[in-house]
């Protein structure tokens, strides 16, 4: 069974692991803010010593913690829906902007241009207002309250897409 230590622990020549109990050297490491006489298996895999903020993280962990920090975004603001200040009769949840990849901005802008079209002429085409179009080619597509109907027209004719699918 393990014991836990109020970092008052032994030497690190052959003491045993205060988390696993385990006989052998030991090396002192931080584990949730205490320090902790570890074998070599837990400090690896549990101490906090050797790993700073981004040390350590391979491109797969990086991957995993920004869907987890989507994730968690998504879920709060399914959770904090406030319609004190919606306009009577309106029905926002119905066409609700949806995530965008990071290059929304740029991919519109080499698409339209690949297209051979000017900004007021996608615009025109699409029946949408040029306001909102410079919104998403300028990366605004939030603060300019761009409604997801209009990205999915703009992926459509451009055939590119802008929503983040994961």
């Amino acid at each position: 069974m393990a014991k836990y230590s109020t970092g008052s622990g032994g030497d690190s020549a052959g003491g045993s692991c205060e988390l696993c109990g385990a006989a052998g050297d030991t090396q002192t490491a931080d584990v949730a803010g205490a320090t902790l006489e570890l074998c070599a298996d837990c400090a690896q895999n549990h101490g906090e010593s050797d790993r700073g903020p981004s040390g350590g993280d391979t491109p797969d962990d990086r991957e995993r913690k920004r869907r987890a920090a989507q994730n968690s975004a998504k879920i709060q603001d399914a959770q904090s829906t406030d319609s004190s200040h919606w306009e009577d009769g309106a029905d926002y949840d119905a066409d609700q902007l949806p995530y965008l990849v990071n290059d929304y901005a740029s991919r519109v802008v080499d698409a339209r241009q690949e297209a051979g079209l000017k900004t007021d002429e996608l615009a025109e085409e699409l029946d949408l207002s040029e306001d909102a179009v410079l919104a998403v080619e300028q990366g605004r597509a939030v603060q300019a309250n761009v409604k997801g109907s209009t990205i999915s027209e703009i992926e459509a004719f451009l055939d590119i897409e802008l929503a983040d699918s994961r």
